[in-house]
């Protein structure tokens, strides 16, 4: 059992979660990657986003979708190297920026949010168009995460979707704000986030000097959730956006067999949610003891040589 690729085992030294979590998003990695064709995908009226493709050699190969968590992008170092070992595979790979995120950083004039669902309907409907007739799989991280369930609870039909994987999704949104803006550990992370949001919002509002912005500059993901996200996503407050947009209430009606990897030690979600609430038969749900926030630097190498546990059971679950 020891040996056994697919249990996460850290080692004794980096069990601390906020260490896996810290160093899972400086450790990069190999983030080579061939030229990659751009995408512009059209929303609506003053609403572009950005997705980037690694065709496979194979025309009939599945088709995977990579959507990255707050703060990040298709450029973040677990995209890139996920996206390359998936690519080097076989796949055609495409890489999702959520609006105002990455390239396209300016294109939106309104941020996305933790209930982006219809924005990931568009692009995939735009990747049915180009790839008709194969297969997609979806790997959600963070934030996108709970879109991603958000939108599989949503759908009733998911014809072309093979596959589904939520790394570390904040079910409760709710709870994982509060975490971030009122807890003294949660605050050292928040400060990162806010910073990457405030950056969005400045190249948005240069770019679009009638988009909404709020009179104050927020200080935490609560705060800019009840002076932002709310008002412009069309919902009462934050508690509104909250409920509503809280992918456990989604999760019972999910049909497509969808993966949930979310360590118990996570420093933003609490472990006692996911057994709160009730899910669909067709959710396996992965939680190892340790790995943090999106880290699982494993104690052994992998079968691909690394000590990236999470790209190995992501790529490997959806080998064909």
């Amino acid at each position: 059992m020891t040996n056994n690729p697919y249990l996460f085992k850290s080692n004794f030294f980096l069990r601390n979660k906020f260490i896996q979590t810290i160093l899972g998003s400086i450790v990069s990695g190999n983030t080579n990657l061939p030229e990659r064709k751009l995408h512009k995908v059209i929303l609506g009226q003053k609403l572009k986003l950005v997705i980037l493709e690694l065709p496979s050699i194979n025309s009939e190969a599945p088709v995977i979708l990579l959507i990255h968590g707050l703060g990040g992008s298709s450029e973040s170092s677990y995209m890139r190297r996920i996206a390359r070992k998936l690519w080097i595979r076989g796949f055609t790979v495409f890489m999702m920026n959520q609006r105002g995120s990455g390239l396209g950083l300016g294109l939106s004039d309104q941020l996305w949010n933790g209930g982006s669902s219809d924005d990931l309907d568009m692009v995939l409907n735009y990747i049915e168009k180009i790839y008709p007739n194969n297969f997609i799989d979806i790997i959600g991280f963070s934030l996108s995460g709970n879109v991603l369930l958000k939108y599989l609870g949503e759908k009733k039909i998911t014809m072309g979707i093979r596959k589904a994987f939520a790394v570390n999704p904040p079910i409760d949104l709710k709870r994982t704000s509060y975490i971030l803006s009122k807890t003294k550990l949660g605050r050292v992370f928040n400060d990162y986030y806010m910073k990457q949001i405030h950056m969005q919002m400045e190249a948005m509002s240069e770019c679009f000097t009638d988009a909404f912005t709020p009179a104050e500059k927020s200080k935490t993901i609560l705060e800019f959730d009840e002076a932002y996200t709310a008002p412009v996503a069309g919902y009462k407050n934050a508690d509104d956006y909250y409920v509503m947009c809280s992918s456990k209430n989604f999760l019972e009606d999910i049909s497509v067999p969808t993966t949930i990897l979310c360590a118990t030690d996570d420093p933003f979600i609490e472990p006692s949610i996911f057994k709160s609430v009730r899910m669909s038969r067709s959710i396996e749900l992965n939680m190892p003891e340790n790995g943090g926030h999106m880290g699982y630097l494993s104690r052994k190498t992998t079968p691909w040589g690394d000590n990236m546990w999470m790209d190995f059971i992501l790529v490997d679950s959806l080998e064909y």
